[in-house]
């Protein structure tokens, strides 16, 4: 089979490929680090590899086929791993130079449940410092570029995932989203990634990890890759449970409208007329605005902002004696510090919008309303959202935009952060372009417990729509 081929599948038919004997995994696994060891010079995406490792492993997986050992669902796959979960005999660092020399002698658990399907991991991606921003860039392995166009946000913070997929150098991956986390990059590069629900799939061995129960309700992992019916498999794997069979038709789907009174492009906006254009010829289809979706953005940055941020600033400072705002006005200066302005700039503003104790009680009481409320309304109903306004911007634009004192992220984030305030399933799939074939991509949101519905709309949309395409790399 041509490398080309084999880049272009998804881990699904890689699977069924090397069971097949059609092709080996040593086959699978050169292919992907070949492709690795050309793009990774232009969107750093891969900031520690395995290779040698990958390929012993490889022959091994190829060995046990011919023996017939009992295989598990990825048998042979190759697979890339986010920065901040830890793998065996790699480093754990969340882009902190303090970090460098930290190898881990333990998997995270959803490392060590992929692993037990056969898996191979190749190796890790890139992240924002401590994952904390929704762009790729740290202080220790630098910025990851989005491969369609390397001027532009990959997105965060599974950014190195995201970048790397799309250009091809793995079949699948595992991100992990708080606030879009998975969703972003999905978006931004063109890819599907899917954001399992509030306690679905184990966040342990993830890091930082969270404390407070209302970040953990936020914190989800999942997988990113190139086809819907990956997202499903891992998610299987990962949960631990087979997705329930539904039948779409049983459902009601509601769009946002149009004008939903918060920034949105014109070709984003299109993009979405088209889509209620084409499912309402087959499906109950309404443009409507869903239950506590203006609430949705101050709760998220309320809650990322319990106890100021302190875990993430004692780590983040570790060892760092300038402390958060000499650092921050340092790098101003253009005097280089121990850590990316993004991530001292997001704990001042967590400072800021740190909310009281009676603000904390508030903020579960409306929680607990809403769970109730929302579980009765997204029963037999999918919601289809923009993920961001528009497709990747420049660096650091996102940024700025998420993270101005104007709470601008009012505007920018209700779009991503109803599914982690809430802790619903969301799936992102690539719908469309924009005027300069930058990909543009879409949530479809429901209750725990549809994600087969989601999935099955998911499979439809990227049947009818954009879905994958391998971006081509190029320097500029």
């Amino acid at each position: 089979m041509e490398k080309l081929q084999i880049l272009k599948m998804d881990a699904s038919s890689i699977a069924t490929a090397i069971k097949k004997k059609q092709i080996t995994s040593v086959e699978a696994v050169t292919a992907f680090i070949e492709q690795i060891n050309a793009i990774n010079p232009a969107i750093n995406a891969v900031v520690e590899n395995r290779f040698s490792e990958a390929l012993q492993e490889a022959h091994e997986a190829d060995e046990q086929l011919q023996n017939k050992v009992s295989l598990g669902r990825l048998h042979g796959v190759p697979i890339s791993i986010k920065e901040c979960f830890h793998v065996k005999g790699m480093k754990t660092t969340g882009g902190l130079e303090h970090r460098q020399d930290l190898i881990y002698q333990e998997d995270a658990e959803v490392v060590r449940q992929l692993k037990q399907e056969g898996a191979i991991i190749l190796g890790k991606t890139n992240t924002p410092a401590l994952c904390f921003c929704q762009e790729t860039d740290n202080k220790l392995y630098g910025r990851t570029n989005n491969p369609w166009d390397i001027t532009k946000t990959a997105g965060g913070s599974s950014g190195g995932e995201g970048a790397l997929l799309a250009a091809g150098g793995a079949p699948v991956g595992i991100g992990s989203d708080i606030g879009g986390s998975i969703r972003f990059p999905a978006h931004f590069n063109g890819v599907i990634g899917f954001k399992p629900g509030n306690a679905a799939v184990s966040v342990e061995g993830h890091f930082p990890a969270v404390q407070h129960d209302l970040q953990k309700r936020m914190l989800t992992v999942g997988p990113m890759g190139k086809s819907v019916q990956d997202m499903q498999l891992i998610y299987e794997i990962l949960s631990q449970s087979p997705v329930k069979p539904q039948t779409l038709r049983d459902f009601k789907i509601e769009i946002l409208p149009l004008n939903p009174g918060y920034p949105l492009s014109t070709r984003t906006g299109q993009l979405l007329g088209q889509l209620a254009n084409f499912l309402e010829k087959i499906y109950n289809v309404q443009q409507i605005m869903p239950p506590y979706f203006r609430d949705s953005a101050l709760i998220w940055q309320e809650v990322m902002s319990i106890n100021g941020s302190k875990l993430v600033e004692d780590e983040a400072f570790n060892n760092d004696r300038s402390g958060l705002l000499r650092s921050f006005l340092r790098e101003k200066l253009n005097q280089r510090t121990n850590v990316h302005p993004y991530l001292s700039w997001a704990i001042m503003g967590a400072k800021m919008f740190k909310p009281s104790r009676k603000r904390i009680m508030e903020i579960a009481d409306i929680l607990q309303q809403g769970d109730e409320l929302l579980k009765t309304y997204l029963d037999k109903r999918l919601l289809i959202l923009p993920v961001y306004y528009q497709s990747a911007l420049e660096h650091g634009q996102v940024f700025k935009e998420i993270f101005s004192i104007r709470k601008t992220y009012l505007q920018y984030m209700p779009y991503t952060a109803y599914a982690n305030v809430w802790g619903l399933p969301s799936l992102t799939v690539p719908v469309g372009e924009d005027e300069k074939n930058m990909p543009i991509g879409v949530q479809i949101i429901s209750g725990t417990g549809n994600e087969d519905a989601i999935f099955r709309l998911g499979k439809l949309l990227t049947k009818r729509f954009r879905g994958y395409k391998m971006a081509p790399v190029e320097e500029r």
